[in-house]
């Protein structure tokens, strides 16, 4: 076992913690509930497993983990216990993913008994009421013995370890005590074999189970366990996939209404969390997409509950009003924008007549940015605003980027919607999400028209495919052609004949291959280009694209006011450009101060645009 479990030095106790002002707010509830209920010494120590009268009634831990993996602890939450009954809930899931929900279904009920954890008493179809009371534990660790036969409880100790997170102990003294005295629990095994619910050894099966009952874990655990079944059965602090989201569902589905012993009706009108109790006064709740709770206090209740941990539970609950079925939300605010590109270009720089197009066409392609957990309802709320005005552009891009999840549900929904935008002629462009996400996954599987489906890591990118998608369409790449002449250049309009021989003459001609770095952020500045023909783009030393310029457009032009380069350009296919050495243009400045004023106003005029273009973004994503 893990030596810092028993080291008190290592404990949490807010007695001994300094900083308490300035810790974060949910540290100071949790330390003040530890404070206000340690003094609570009512209810006793389990005592028919005569190994856990040995337990101190002093002891009192808290801990909480958030679905990102941030971890709460206080007072005694690293002192191990045995987890008792607490483990009645893994071990359903794990039988639910070993041999499937059929199995298991046809063999264990799912329905509250009302009667206490060790009942002899079984449905009228001769089946235990539910996998939280001792009859369906022990019928679950029959079904896992029946697969795994000796290895049955290697099996519940290392799926229970990664739940924690950790590898789990085993207190050796209380597994040979409740073997001793487990003749209630004999009795409920040979009643279940009797009825072929539990088959094989039943001696072995039974092993198995009073086995994991021992196996130790603390409050600290107990909370990483309770929020990997909020987290979709993802371990928040290792992210191991640890059990599938359907088969959570299912376990946090019995732990409503069964996983409080006979006070689970009391518990879920109370608290309303799901959660499991055991009698080595632990409990585990899991409030599912937010964060899993576990305590431990030995001290038990006449349900056998932890009356300190249930108290924590029920403060926690109502402070923060954390009952499951007391939820409101606004599903309008799932859209946090919804625009045509009129002044919301890509990166992409345009000739004239393309941007022409995109000016005139402009309502052709709809953006719709969302945000949050996208569930049934929010969903609907979309399909809706597609469905109404205005009416469906040719080109549809949803933003996900800030979408952590997609329900099933919702999915269904969406795919069924971008079906029916399919047959009507609309290509829809999904950007933010990976190839391998839950999201395109999702999607990609309910579309009945994939070839009207794609897909971008990035907004501007699918901006600029939409784009040029809208240039095409009308024309706009049948005028592209490689730029020779100088007086197409922006940087260099109004500039006569004369001068822009000149410029020619102090220029030399460079090419470059696709992939080819052409400027370096951080060199020196010491010339700027003029693209005649391919692409070129222009990023950060991150990756992050700033710009993508094609024939007849400057870049380096940045040089004329800045001594080092700001950011790198780099050839996206093969480029032909002119490089204007700055030191020769300095020395033909000084002949001639009107061309350094035609420069300066035209660079200017650059900025001035691309700063509209920006605030453009800025006030548009501000009106949402």
């Amino acid at each position: 076992m893990d030596a810092q479990l028993h080291n008190s030095s290592n404990i949490i106790s807010p007695a001994r913690t300094t900083g308490y002002a300035t810790q974060p707010p949910l540290q100071r509830f949790l330390a003040d509930c530890y404070e206000e209920f340690r003094s609570d010494h009512s209810g006793a120590v389990a005592d028919y497993i005569p190994e856990l009268k040995r337990a101190d009634p002093a002891h009192f831990g808290i801990g909480l983990v958030t679905i990102d993996g941030h971890i709460y602890e206080v007072g005694d939450s690293r002192v191990p216990f045995t987890i008792q009954s607490v483990s009645k809930a893994f071990v359903f899931a794990l039988a639910l993913e070993l041999v499937g929900e059929e199995r298991v279904s046809a063999a264990i009920g799912v329905e509250p008994s009302g009667e206490a954890f060790n009942s002899i008493r079984l449905t009228n179809d001769n089946r235990p009421f539910n996998p939280m009371v001792n009859a369906g534990a022990i019928a679950c660790s029959g079904l896992i013995h029946q697969v795994d036969g000796k290895a049955a409880f290697a099996r519940i100790h290392e799926k229970l370890s990664q739940f924690a997170g950790r590898e789990l102990g085993v207190d050796d003294a209380v597994h040979a005590s409740e073997t001793e005295t487990g003749n209630r629990n004999r009795a409920i095994a040979w009643l279940l074999r009797n009825y072929l619910v539990v088959q094989g050894d039943v001696d072995a099966v039974l092993d198995t189970y009073f086995k994991q009952c021992a196996i130790l874990v603390t409050a600290r655990d107990l909370a990483v366990m309770a929020a990997t079944l909020a987290n979709r059965g993802v371990n928040p602090v290792t992210g191991v996939q640890v059990i599938a989201p359907n088969v959570v569902a299912r376990t946090l589905s019995v732990m409503t209404s069964s996983g409080m012993y006979d006070y689970a009706g009391e518990w879920i009108y109370r608290v309303g969390i799901p959660a499991k109790s055991g009698v080595g006064g632990g409990i585990v709740a899991a409030l599912p997409s937010q964060m899993g709770l576990g305590t431990f206090s030995p001290l038990l209740d006449g349900h056998f509950n932890s009356v300190r941990g249930l108290k924590v539970c029920e403060a926690l609950s109502a402070r923060f009003d954390l009952h499951m079925l007391n939820r409101s939300s606004d599903v309008r605010t799932c859209i946090i924008a919804d625009y045509d590109i009129f002044g919301i270009a890509s990166r992409r720089s345009r000739q004239p007549h393309e941007q022409q197009i995109l000016d005139d066409r402009h309502s052709d392609i709809r953006v719709i940015e969302l945000v949050g957990a996208l569930n049934f309802a929010a969903i609907d709320y979309v399909t809706r605003r597609l469905a109404g005005e205005p009416p469906n552009a040719p080109l549809l891009i949803l933003d996900f980027r800030r979408v952590p999840d997609l329900t099933a549900a919702g999915a269904q929904l969406l795919g069924e919607k971008l079906t029916i935008l399919g047959n009507a002629g609309v290509t829809t462009i999904l950007t933010g999400v990976e190839p391998t996400s839950q999201v395109w996954s999702a999607i990609r599987d309910r579309v009945l028209e994939p070839r009207r489906l794609r897909r971008f890591a990035l907004l501007d990118d699918a901006i600029e495919w939409a784009e040029d998608q809208v240039i095409y369409r009308y024309g706009g790449f049948t005028a592209q052609k490689e730029t020779t002449h100088l007086g197409e250049q922006a940087l260099l309009a109004e500039l006569d004949p004369e001068e822009i021989a000149a410029l020619a003459e102090l220029s030399t001609m460079r090419r470059y291959e696709a992939g080819q770095r052409i400027i370096s952020a951080g060199d020196p500045a010491n010339s700027l280009f003029f693209l005649q023909s391919g692409m070129v783009s222009v990023k950060l030393p991150s990756g992050v694209r700033l710009a993508s310029l094609g024939p007849g457009m400057e870049f380096g032009e940045m040089a004329i006011i800045e001594n080092r380069r700001s950011a790198d350009v780099w050839a996206d296919t093969a480029v032909k450009c002119l490089e204007l050495p700055l030191d020769a243009f300095a020395d033909y400045r000084q002949l001639h101060p009107q061309i350094s004023m035609k420069i300066m106003r035209n660079l200017s005029a650059l900025l001035a645009r691309r700063l509209i273009l920006a605030n453009a973004k800025v006030d548009l994503l501000s009106a949402y």
